[in-house]
C-alpha cells in the first residue's frame, strides 16, 4: 500500500518513513504544504499523514483544497495542538482522525490501519489477484494455487508493486522509486537480486511462470503461456 507523509520537521518524518517502511508500505514524504498538495493531486494514495504546521502551505489549508478537488484520500492530522477545538476544526476541514503530538508509532500505525479498513470498501481493494496467485493487504498473506508464500518485507512490497501494474513493464527506476528510497544508487543490482529471489517463490514449482523479464526495459507480471 501506499502512502502520502507531509511532515516539515526532519526528526519526525525520518522517525515515521523508517516504522512505515518496516512495516512494508511504500511512503512518499513531502517537507512542505505545497508539494503535499500537488503529490496529494496528481498520485493515488491509501491514507496520508498530514502534519498542521507546515511551511508554505499549512495542513489544514492543504486538506481543504484536496476535498474541494474531490480527492477523498483518507488523512490522519498530525498536531502539537491537542485541544478539543483544535480537534474539531481539522475534521471539519476534511481530516478523517486526529492525532496530538507526541505520539506513539504503534497509534499512529494502528489508526492508519484502521482508516484504510473503512475506506477500502470505496477506494483501494485489500486484495490483489492475478491467475492463481493472490494477496491480501491486510493480512500481508500470500498465497499461490492455495499454497502459502513466506515473504520478507521487501519482498512483499516488490510483489504488491508488480501485482498492482499486472501485465504491465514497470522500470528498475520505476521499481526503485516505489520499493526503495528514491536516493537508492542505481547503479547496484539490488533490484535483479530481489527479483530473482521473489521469482523463486512465486514461480518455483509452477508450470507458468508469472515474473518475465523484459531484457533492457524491466520486469512484468504476466502470463506468457
Amino acid at each position: 500500500m501506499r502512502l502520502l507523509l507531509v511532515e516539515d520537521d526532519p526528526k519526525i518524518a525520518s522517525f515515521i518513513l523508517k516504522g512505515l517502511k518496516a512495516e512494508g508500505y511504500a511512503v512518499d514524504h513531502a517537507a512542505d504544504g505545497q508539494e503535499g498538495l500537488a503529490m496529494a493531486l496528481t498520485e493515488p494514495y491509501d491514507a496520508a499523514v498530514v502534519d498542521v504546521m507546515l511551511p508554505k502551505l499549512d495542513g489544514l489549508s492543504l486538506i481543504e483544497r484536496m476535498r474541494k478537488e474531490k480527492v477523498n484520500t483518507p488523512v490522519i492530522i498530525l498536531s502539537a495542538r491537542g485541544s478539543v477545538d483544535d480537534r474539531v476544526k481539522g475534521l471539519q476541514m476534511g481530516g478523517d482522525d486526529y492525532l496530538p503530538k507526541p505520539f506513539a508509532f504503534s497509534e499512529l500505525l494502528a489508526r492508519l490501519q484502521a482508516l484504510i479498513r473503512r475506506s477500502s470498501g470505496l477506494s483501494e481493494p485489500t486484495r490483489l489477484t492475478y491467475g492463481d496467485l493472490a494477496m491480501n493487504l491486510l493480512t500481508r498473506e500470500v498465497t499461490r494455487g492455495g499454497k502459502k508464500i513466506e515473504l520478507q518485507r521487501l519482498e512483499f512490497a516488490l510483489l504488491e508493486y508488480l501485482m498492482r501494474n499486472a501485465g504491465r513493464v514497470v522500470s528498475k527506476t520505476m521499481i526503485m522509486e516505489h520499493v526503495w528510497d528514491y536516493n537508492f544508487d542505481p547503479q547496484t543490482n539490488v533490484v535483479e537480486s530481489r527479483i530473482c529471489r521473489l521469482r523463486d517463490k512465486i514461480d518455483r514449482g509452477f508450470d507458468k511462470k508469472l515474473i518475465q523479464t523484459v531484457r533492457g526495459v524491466g520486469y512484468a507480471l504476466k502470463d506468457v503461456s
